[in-house]
């Protein structure tokens, strides 16, 4: 009897991960929920998981844990492992925004440090934790077309922005470690793909959310609409599904057109 497969998504308490979550649990998995500080909105999550899922032999857990500590990534593959008992994808969903938007010639060291801990190097090691358990061959995938790591990015990976350097500069990093952590994975049964997310309707962007309806409706999104969470969680729920067996290391771009070069 194939085992229920167990999906390690980050961030999910809420937004793109929420979405992300919901859709695994759609898919048949059990889901590990993990949030930096607010409880009740993973709790949430665990029970819009519950609510989607096809079968009562999957399991939701919360877990809380800070991505940019290194004990708080060991302790969340932890957690999952000693509740769920395996790992077959990770989902590297958790990020933040600049605290305080600022121009380049202003952007402050603490907040570069902060940005490339909790968005580049948090997600390249706990993948690297991962990635060493499979390694070991504990147990066969239970996905079709073997384990996978997802790196949620964002447009802001080729995009400057120059009142938020430090953001698009972990972004592009994001994008080399998906290439990086596929090439030294493809043999060994791993599909590593990254999704680009376009502007997207979360908690992140509502602060300006007039500025890019405006934007939106001139024709800056071919397909004129905001992305939502559920836009980036049919996209992994496919990729769950083995929807892609001869491809890694890709980016799927999930931005309505954003990334196309017009004239």
């Amino acid at each position: 009897m194939t085992p229920v497969p167990v999906v390690l998504v980050t961030g999910a308490s809420r937004g793109l991960g929420r979405g992300i979550a919901i859709a695994a649990a759609a898919q048949g998995c059990s889901v590990a929920i993990t949030y930096a500080s607010n409880a009740a909105a993973a709790d949430e999550t665990v029970a819009l998981c519950r609510r989607a899922a096809p079968d009562d032999a999957q399991v939701f857990i919360p877990v809380q844990g800070d991505i940019g500590s290194h004990d708080d990534r060991a302790a969340m593959l932890a957690r999952t492992l000693d509740a769920l008992g395996r790992i077959d994808a990770l989902v590297n969903n958790a990020g933040m925004a600049p605290r305080v938007r600022a121009d380049l010639t202003e952007t402050s060291e603490a907040s570069f440090e902060e940005l490339l801990r909790v968005n580049l190097q948090g997600p390249f090691f706990l993948t690297q934790a991962v990635a060493n358990h499979w390694l070991t061959k504990p147990y066969a995938p239970a996905l079709d077309g073997g384990f996978k790591i997802l790196f949620i990015t964002s447009i802001s990976a080729d995009t400057a922005s120059v009142n938020r350097g430090e953001y698009c500069v972990s972004k592009a990093g994001l994008a080399m470690t998906s290439q990086l952590w596929a090439v030294r994975l493809a043999a060994e049964d791993v599909q590593v793909l990254e999704l680009r997310p376009g502007i997207m309707a979360t908690d992140m962007t509502s602060g300006v959310k007039e500025k890019y309806d405006a934007l939106i409706a001139e024709g800056l999104v071919p397909q004129r609409r905001w992305g939502t969470a559920d836009d980036v969680g049919r996209a992994v729920r496919a990729v769950l599904a083995g929807a892609f067996p001869f491809t890694t290391g890709d980016v799927i771009h999930l931005d309505g057109g954003f990334h196309l070069k017009r004239l």
